[in-house]
């Protein structure tokens, strides 16, 4: 790979997961996996997010604080390919959506006290999907916590990866758009995606 650390980002249900697998698994790369099925607020979010938003995001923070911290520690981290299925920052933009203004404000002096400490991607590659494929793709994956999500929330939450990613202008951002492609069952847009993370792009947001 081009680049060392490659996060694959997203809005729910833009098939991260999947990606991320399949590039670690075919070239030999270290993945990072956000485990969100281990935290025991979410399906109590989805329910009642008023009442358990800052207890599921605050979880997040901390695992994906551990999951970062811990590559740190990993010898061969900046000779070898890594992968990653979320980027910390994605703590921010979820918060901002889902926390009331004085939990979000305490929610952002903890995060800006730890996230300089964490190695960041030398790639952002960012999934942008429609909110009705997303939404077919929640539905065919079928966790039964997922199914109350709202179309109205994924708009939101694209729209705030957005706007965050305009505003990064020293970081190397790709917008992929995924609208017509289908990388788990057509070789061709496989390698299509591979084509991309193997180009050389300056630091911005790039739209593809």
């Amino acid at each position: 790979m081009k680049y060392n650390f490659i996060t694959i980002e997203g809005t729910i249900g833009a098939g991260k997961t999947t990606l991320a697998k399949k590039l670690a698994a075919d070239y030999n790369g270290h993945l990072i996996l956000e485990q969100f099925e281990e935290n025991p607020f979410l399906p109590q979010f989805y329910e009642n997010p008023e009442r358990h938003a800052f207890s599921v995001e605050l979880y997040f923070m901390a695992e994906r604080f551990q999951h970062l911290k811990k590559l740190m520690t990993e010898a061969d981290m900046f000779s070898s390919f890594t992968v990653s299925d979320f980027l910390f920052q994605k703590s921010l933009i979820f918060a901002g959506q889902t926390l009331k203004a004085d939990e979000a404000k305490l929610y952002r002096m903890l995060f800006d006290i730890i996230s300089p400490s964490l190695p960041k991607p030398d790639l952002v590659l960012y999934l942008y999907a429609p909110i009705d494929k997303l939404m077919e793709n929640i539905k065919k994956r079928g966790r039964e916590y997922e199914q109350q999500i709202k179309p109205d929330y994924l708009e939101k939450i694209q729209t705030a990866y957005l706007d965050y990613f305009k505003q990064q202008p020293l970081s190397r951002v790709i917008l992929l758009n995924t609208t017509e492609l289908n990388w788990v069952e057509r070789k061709a847009d496989y390698e299509k995606v591979i084509e991309v993370l193997q180009e050389h792009f300056e630091p911005g947001l790039h739209y593809i």
